[in-house]
């Protein structure tokens, strides 16, 4: 399976509203001081580059992605004249050698075909002493509840989507993954950061994942409607419902962070 991510606005309401959560404990964690050049790799449609500028007192903001769509939806939303974004691989940064003071990547590792490979191409772009950080999805029991519940499900009904559950697939979406990634770098820290992941309804649940943006909505896409609408009706028994009728989930990401080693 091949997902798809075409659509900033489909993304958002997805995944990307959860991460503005998570964006801003990560930057004010990495405690960087004003007036730095920051870089974010794979910074999808502007959630962790917008905090840095809000928050971080840089001085510019350079944000690289591989989907256009993103790209152009992060250039219409981040509206700051110290931000730039710009279409790229993250393992192939179009971007100079030692050109950043920090270089960020939020929710992304997992989905680079080779993250070391990508380690070491951000690392080329920071300054020796420079900080790289990033922080990923926990899909795994207790971590990011809405796709978890999402593939329990999927797999109860469906045993074949086992092999497209994140938890799965992205072995380093889990406690001390990406710490041992991290393993070149000095004074390498990690931690979690959970946050409230409240629904309003099931629809503000299920809406999302009709997008098509990531590997659930990709699968959802691809079954008949009959083996959709059964996830669905599923998926409505699953979830926990408060009494105002909004379901209270969380989200935990696993973050980490270290310095560029001074030669």
């Amino acid at each position: 399976m091949s997902e798809r991510w075409s659509s900033g606005d489909a993304y958002e309401p997805f995944i990307g509203r959860w991460s503005r959560l998570v964006a801003p404990e990560f930057v004010e964690w990495l405690g960087a001081p004003p007036d730095l050049r920051w870089l974010d790799v794979g910074c999808g449609t502007g959630a962790l580059s917008g905090t840095v500028l809000r928050d971080a007192a840089p001085a510019s903001v350079v944000g690289v992605d591989p989907a256009p769509a993103y790209v152009a939806f992060a250039e219409a939303h981040v509206p700051d004249r110290r931000a730039t974004f710009r279409v790229g691989d993250a393992m192939a940064l179009p971007v100079e050698d030692d050109a950043f003071d920090v270089a960020v990547t939020g929710l992304v590792l997992n989905f680079v075909p080779d993250p070391a490979a990508a380690l070491t191409e951000i690392r080329r772009a920071v300054r020796p002493g420079g900080t790289i950080a990033a922080y990923v999805w926990d899909y795994g029991a207790g971590g990011l509840a809405l796709l978890r519940t999402f593939w329990d499900v999927a797999v109860d009904l469906d045993p074949d989507a086992h092999s497209l559950d994140e938890a799965v697939r992205f072995p380093l979406c889990k406690a001390g993954a990406l710490g041992t990634l991290f393993g070149g770098l000095d004074g390498v820290e990690t931690r979690a950061i959970t946050v409230p992941t409240v629904f309003r309804d099931f629809d503000d649940y299920w809406t999302p994942f009709l997008g098509g943006q990531g590997p659930g909505p990709t699968y959802l896409a691809g079954l008949p409607e009959e083996r959709r609408d059964a996830l669905r009706e599923a998926l409505r028994e699953r979830l926990p419902t408060a009494p105002d009728g909004t379901i209270p989930l969380t989200a935990r990401a696993w973050a980490a962070r270290g310095r560029v080693p001074v030669a």
